[in-house]
């Protein structure tokens, strides 16, 4: 089925998904799926078949395949993938199995949509990342709310049904509480628990080497997106170690104000560290780019999108442009944070109806699965 290399049999992997709005979730599920084997084969859904099992999405379907080629694990992706994956799939792409999470996916009529796979015993299951999902990111959008980067004795709290504010600023009740009670067991919105060994998972750990030329680029990087991933490949191609430095969640809001950032700082480590272009992060970067952070890291160059760089407390980029080491990049994508939530508000009822479909019918299989289980333990 899969080539030999070195006179070991090359072990092709393939997962499969919407992979809408691309965030560290995914990426964990990739990287889970990546050590598996030798190769990881991505298989993308299209626009139509996400729309007719799920609801639309918010990514489009090129957008979607660009941003997953940009994943660090993925060796192929191929596009417009089937919904239900079949023994006929693994055979054209050569590949051994199918990887999945431990949740549940389902077809418009409730099918599984790996039942082909599991049946002929060509299925391994992987542990789904808690706390993150396109539906809880959807929802904070609609929510407007900031408990996603609450601090001190509330970080680790989780929001109950709250309203939201609509284009007019007026308080709506909203459909999409945040408590996990209120949700399915997989896109709850639990809140993420960050641990130093997920990100030494995401980071490759490998330094800069001597003769390295050292680039810097800083920001929010928020619900990375794929103007994030065109700036980074074009930052990337100025040097050849990209360190990217992050705001943290408060000095964010500051600049962006709003509820902004959308996801906190710990998951935006996470969703830049799975860049394939990026070598290594800075966490909690100063918002201005100081002489001590240029020597530290051994800066060559720094740079910034045609973005607009808010001077609310001076120019960030003073020091590096008296040092002539500032470049501005255009990455030929006009795509901001600010206008996928404009997606999201402008077309709210179609992506709350998703939401609320999406976690009825996943909490139904759910509680189905748990009867079936309190059957078989009392047969047992």
């Amino acid at each position: 089925m899969s080539e030999t290399v070195n006179n070991k049999k090359e072990v092709r992997v393939w997962i499969d998904g919407c992979y809408d709005m691309v965030h560290f979730g995914h990426a964990n599920a990739l990287r889970q799926a990546k050590a598996l084997g030798d190769k990881l084969i991505v298989g993308i859904h299209n626009d139509a078949e996400i729309t007719k099992h799920k609801g639309p999405p918010v990514f489009t379907q090129e957008e979607r395949y660009k941003m997953v080629k940009g994943i660090k694990w993925v060796d192929e992706v191929v596009e417009d993938a089937p919904y239900v994956t079949t023994l006929e799939t693994l055979d054209d792409y050569q590949c051994d199995y199918c990887v999945h999470g431990d949740d549940i996916t389902t077809t418009v009529d409730g099918y599984d949509t790996y039942h082909l796979v599991k049946a002929a015993n060509r299925y391994k299951e992987i542990q789904r990342t808690q706390g993150v999902s396109t539906t809880d990111l959807v929802g904070r959008m609609l929510l407007m709310t900031r408990n996603h980067f609450q601090q001190g004795e509330s970080e680790y709290s989780v929001g109950k049904d709250e309203n939201w504010l609509d284009i007019t600023n007026q308080a709506k009740p909203s459909k999409l509480g945040q408590d996990h009670a209120a949700r399915s067991p997989w896109t709850g919105c639990s809140q993420f628990l960050p641990t130093t060994q997920k990100i030494n998972q995401f980071s490759n750990g490998k330094p800069a080497e001597p003769g390295d030329k050292i680039v810097y680029v800083a920001g929010a990087f928020d619900l990375f997106h794929i103007g994030h991933l065109d700036f980074l490949e074009k930052a990337k191609e100025q040097g050849d170690f990209l360190i990217v430095g992050l705001h943290t969640d408060h000095v964010v809001n500051q600049y962006k104000g709003g509820n902004y950032p959308i996801m906190n700082l710990h998951e935006r480590v996470l969703s830049v560290l799975a860049c394939k272009y990026v070598n290594e992060v800075v966490i909690g970067a100063p918002y201005e780019v100081t002489k001590d952070l240029l020597e530290h890291f051994k800066v060559d160059v720094v740079c910034h999108g045609r973005t607009k760089i808010s001077e609310q407390h001076g120019d960030p980029y003073e020091i590096p442009k008296q040092m002539g080491l500032f470049k501005i990049i255009d990455s030929g994508n006009d795509m901001t944070t600010e206008k996928i939530v404009q997606r999201i508000i402008i077309n709210r009822l179609d992506y709350e109806k998703r939401n609320s479909k999406k976690e009825e019918k996943e909490l139904a299989l759910f509680e189905a699965m748990q009867r079936t289980t309190k059957v078989a333990e009392k047969c047992g």
